[in-house]
Protein backbone atom coordinates (compact mmCIF):
# COMPACT_ATOMS: atom_id res chain seq x y z
CA UNK A 1 0.00 0.00 0.00
CA UNK A 2 1.51 3.34 -1.00
CA UNK A 3 2.39 5.86 1.70
CA UNK A 4 0.12 8.53 0.21
CA UNK A 5 -2.86 6.19 0.63
CA UNK A 6 -1.74 5.21 4.14
CA UNK A 7 -1.46 8.88 5.09
CA UNK A 8 -4.91 9.68 3.71
CA UNK A 9 -6.47 6.88 5.77
CA UNK A 10 -4.46 7.58 8.92
CA UNK A 11 -6.42 8.21 12.15
CA UNK A 12 -4.43 11.44 12.33
CA UNK A 13 -6.59 12.87 9.56
CA UNK A 14 -9.67 12.33 11.78
CA UNK A 15 -7.76 13.79 14.70
CA UNK A 16 -6.89 16.90 12.71
CA UNK A 17 -10.46 17.26 11.48
CA UNK A 18 -11.72 17.09 15.05
CA UNK A 19 -9.31 19.89 15.95
CA UNK A 20 -10.56 22.20 13.18
CA UNK A 21 -7.50 21.43 11.06
CA UNK A 22 -4.94 20.21 13.56
CA UNK A 23 -2.30 21.90 15.70
CA UNK A 24 -0.68 24.11 13.06
CA UNK A 25 2.73 25.62 12.43
CA UNK A 26 4.00 27.77 15.28
CA UNK A 27 1.63 26.27 17.82
CA UNK A 28 2.16 24.19 20.96
CA UNK A 29 -0.10 21.31 21.98
CA UNK A 30 -0.18 19.13 25.08
CA UNK A 31 -1.34 15.59 25.72
CA UNK A 32 -2.31 15.18 29.38
CA UNK A 33 -2.76 11.92 31.28
CA UNK A 34 -1.69 10.02 34.33
CA UNK A 35 1.29 7.65 34.37
CA UNK A 36 1.21 4.63 32.08
CA UNK A 37 -1.85 5.61 30.05
CA UNK A 38 -0.13 6.01 26.66
CA UNK A 39 1.33 9.50 26.34
CA UNK A 40 4.54 8.27 24.69
CA UNK A 41 2.53 6.14 22.25
CA UNK A 42 0.54 9.22 21.27
CA UNK A 43 3.67 11.25 20.58
CA UNK A 44 5.32 8.45 18.61
CA UNK A 45 2.16 8.02 16.53
CA UNK A 46 2.07 11.75 15.74
CA UNK A 47 5.78 11.67 14.90
CA UNK A 48 5.58 8.65 12.58
CA UNK A 49 2.67 10.25 10.73
CA UNK A 50 4.76 13.39 10.21
CA UNK A 51 7.76 11.35 9.08
CA UNK A 52 5.70 9.35 6.58
CA UNK A 53 4.57 12.67 5.11
CA UNK A 54 8.18 13.69 4.54
CA UNK A 55 8.69 15.81 7.65
CA UNK A 56 11.60 15.89 10.08
CA UNK A 57 11.11 15.21 13.80
CA UNK A 58 13.13 16.11 16.89
CA UNK A 59 12.07 13.84 19.76
CA UNK A 60 13.12 15.07 23.20
CA UNK A 61 12.94 12.30 25.81
CA UNK A 62 13.12 13.08 29.52
CA UNK A 63 14.43 10.33 31.82
CA UNK A 64 14.44 7.83 28.94
CA UNK A 65 17.41 6.51 26.98
CA UNK A 66 17.81 7.07 23.26
CA UNK A 67 17.82 3.32 22.64
CA UNK A 68 14.56 2.89 24.55
CA UNK A 69 12.85 5.58 22.46
CA UNK A 70 14.24 4.14 19.23
CA UNK A 71 12.90 0.69 20.18
CA UNK A 72 9.51 2.27 20.86
CA UNK A 73 9.43 3.79 17.38
CA UNK A 74 10.40 0.44 15.87
CA UNK A 75 7.58 -1.35 17.72
CA UNK A 76 4.94 1.16 16.62
CA UNK A 77 6.24 1.34 13.06
CA UNK A 78 6.31 -2.45 12.59
CA UNK A 79 2.74 -2.71 13.88
CA UNK A 80 1.67 0.06 11.48
CA UNK A 81 3.46 -1.53 8.52
CA UNK A 82 1.81 -4.89 9.25
CA UNK A 83 -1.69 -3.48 9.72
CA UNK A 84 -1.61 -1.29 6.59
CA UNK A 85 0.49 -3.52 4.32
CA UNK A 86 2.73 -0.52 3.71
CA UNK A 87 4.56 -0.65 0.39
CA UNK A 88 8.33 -1.26 0.82
CA UNK A 89 8.32 -1.00 4.63
CA UNK A 90 12.10 -1.45 4.86
CA UNK A 91 12.80 1.64 2.75
CA UNK A 92 10.21 3.69 4.64
CA UNK A 93 11.70 2.55 7.95
CA UNK A 94 15.16 3.66 6.85
CA UNK A 95 13.81 7.04 5.76
CA UNK A 96 12.06 7.50 9.09
CA UNK A 97 15.29 6.80 10.96
CA UNK A 98 17.13 9.26 8.75
CA UNK A 99 14.65 12.10 9.38
CA UNK A 100 14.18 11.58 13.12
CA UNK A 101 16.51 12.87 15.81
CA UNK A 102 16.29 11.74 19.43
CA UNK A 103 17.80 13.66 22.32
CA UNK A 104 17.70 12.46 25.92
CA UNK A 105 17.89 14.63 29.03
CA UNK A 106 17.41 14.17 32.72
CA UNK A 107 14.08 15.69 33.61
CA UNK A 108 15.58 17.86 36.31
CA UNK A 109 18.18 19.25 33.92
CA UNK A 110 16.00 20.03 30.90
CA UNK A 111 15.23 23.62 29.95
CA UNK A 112 14.05 25.67 26.99
CA UNK A 113 17.61 26.96 26.72
CA UNK A 114 18.91 23.41 26.22
CA UNK A 115 16.22 22.81 23.62
CA UNK A 116 17.35 25.96 21.83
CA UNK A 117 20.95 24.73 21.82
CA UNK A 118 19.85 21.35 20.42
CA UNK A 119 17.84 22.99 17.67
CA UNK A 120 20.80 25.12 16.60
CA UNK A 121 22.89 21.96 16.22
CA UNK A 122 20.17 20.18 14.22
CA UNK A 123 19.60 23.13 11.91
CA UNK A 124 23.33 23.50 11.26
CA UNK A 125 23.45 19.78 10.43
CA UNK A 126 20.67 20.23 7.86
CA UNK A 127 17.98 18.55 9.96
CA UNK A 128 15.59 21.45 10.53
CA UNK A 129 12.59 19.87 12.31
CA UNK A 130 9.01 20.36 11.18
CA UNK A 131 7.79 18.76 14.41
CA UNK A 132 9.22 18.83 17.92
CA UNK A 133 7.90 16.43 20.54
CA UNK A 134 8.84 16.61 24.22
CA UNK A 135 7.99 13.56 26.31
CA UNK A 136 8.03 13.40 30.09
CA UNK A 137 7.24 16.85 31.46
CA UNK A 138 5.40 17.16 34.78
CA UNK A 139 2.25 19.26 34.62
CA UNK A 140 3.00 20.77 38.02
CA UNK A 141 6.43 22.03 36.97
CA UNK A 142 6.01 23.52 33.51
CA UNK A 143 5.43 27.27 33.42
CA UNK A 144 3.81 29.69 31.02
CA UNK A 145 7.27 31.12 30.30
CA UNK A 146 8.39 27.61 29.24
CA UNK A 147 5.53 27.31 26.76
CA UNK A 148 6.11 30.79 25.39
CA UNK A 149 9.82 30.03 25.08
CA UNK A 150 9.07 26.92 23.04
CA UNK A 151 6.70 28.89 20.83
CA UNK A 152 9.38 31.50 20.17
CA UNK A 153 11.71 28.73 18.97
CA UNK A 154 9.05 27.47 16.59
CA UNK A 155 8.68 30.87 14.95
CA UNK A 156 11.95 30.57 13.07
CA UNK A 157 11.50 26.94 12.10
CA UNK A 158 8.03 26.71 10.52
CA UNK A 159 7.43 23.86 12.96
CA UNK A 160 4.86 22.79 15.55
CA UNK A 161 5.38 21.17 18.96
CA UNK A 162 3.59 18.53 21.00
CA UNK A 163 4.44 17.73 24.60
CA UNK A 164 3.20 15.27 27.18
CA UNK A 165 2.24 16.48 30.64
CA UNK A 166 1.82 13.94 33.40
CA UNK A 167 -0.75 14.61 36.11
CA UNK A 168 -0.91 12.71 39.36
CA UNK A 169 -4.68 12.56 39.07
CA UNK A 170 -4.84 11.56 35.40
CA UNK A 171 -7.61 13.28 33.49
CA UNK A 172 -9.06 14.36 36.84
CA UNK A 173 -5.93 16.38 37.54
CA UNK A 174 -6.41 18.99 34.84
CA UNK A 175 -6.46 21.77 37.41
CA UNK A 176 -2.70 21.27 37.70
CA UNK A 177 -2.16 22.75 34.20
CA UNK A 178 -4.31 25.81 34.80
CA UNK A 179 -1.18 27.97 34.93
CA UNK A 180 -0.22 27.13 31.34
CA UNK A 181 -3.61 26.46 29.78
CA UNK A 182 -3.84 29.91 28.19
CA UNK A 183 -0.37 29.57 26.64
CA UNK A 184 -1.16 26.22 25.00
CA UNK A 185 -3.01 26.18 21.68
CA UNK A 186 -4.41 22.65 21.94
CA UNK A 187 -4.90 20.33 24.91
CA UNK A 188 -6.02 16.72 24.64
CA UNK A 189 -6.39 14.05 27.31
CA UNK A 190 -5.97 10.30 27.20
CA UNK A 191 -8.63 8.47 29.16
CA UNK A 192 -8.59 4.73 29.88
CA UNK A 193 -12.02 3.13 29.69
CA UNK A 194 -11.80 -0.62 30.14
CA UNK A 195 -9.66 -2.01 27.32
CA UNK A 196 -9.86 1.23 25.34
CA UNK A 197 -7.95 4.48 25.58
CA UNK A 198 -9.75 7.46 24.09
CA UNK A 199 -8.57 10.92 23.11
CA UNK A 200 -10.63 13.91 24.16
CA UNK A 201 -10.05 17.57 23.31
CA UNK A 202 -10.40 20.03 26.15
CA UNK A 203 -8.92 23.01 24.27
CA UNK A 204 -8.92 23.58 20.51
CA UNK A 205 -7.31 26.93 19.77
CA UNK A 206 -10.03 29.53 20.32
CA UNK A 207 -12.88 27.25 19.25
CA UNK A 208 -15.54 26.81 21.92
CA UNK A 209 -17.20 24.02 19.93
CA UNK A 210 -15.09 20.99 20.83
CA UNK A 211 -15.68 18.21 18.32
CA UNK A 212 -15.40 14.50 19.02
CA UNK A 213 -11.97 13.33 17.88
CA UNK A 214 -13.05 9.77 16.97
CA UNK A 215 -9.48 8.60 17.66
CA UNK A 216 -8.18 6.31 20.34
CA UNK A 217 -5.11 4.29 21.25
CA UNK A 218 -4.87 0.52 20.96
CA UNK A 219 -2.94 -0.54 24.10
CA UNK A 220 -1.89 -3.82 22.45
CA UNK A 221 -0.28 -2.40 19.30
CA UNK A 222 0.36 1.16 20.63
CA UNK A 223 -1.21 2.47 17.41
CA UNK A 224 -3.57 5.39 17.05
CA UNK A 225 -6.85 3.94 15.79
CA UNK A 226 -10.29 5.10 14.75
CA UNK A 227 -12.70 4.82 17.65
Amino acid sequence: MYRKFVNARSPMRLFEKGLHGGLGVGNVGACIAGPGVGKTSFLVGVSIDELLRGGTVLHVALDQTVSHVRDYYDTVYLALAASTHLDDPTASHAEIDDHRRIRSYRKAGFSVSKLSDALKVEVQAGARPTLIVIDGLDAEQITQDDVEGIRSLLAGLAAEAWMTLETTGGSEGLASVSGVEEALNVIVTLEAKGDEITLRAIKDHENEDLHDLHVGLDPRTLLLVRS
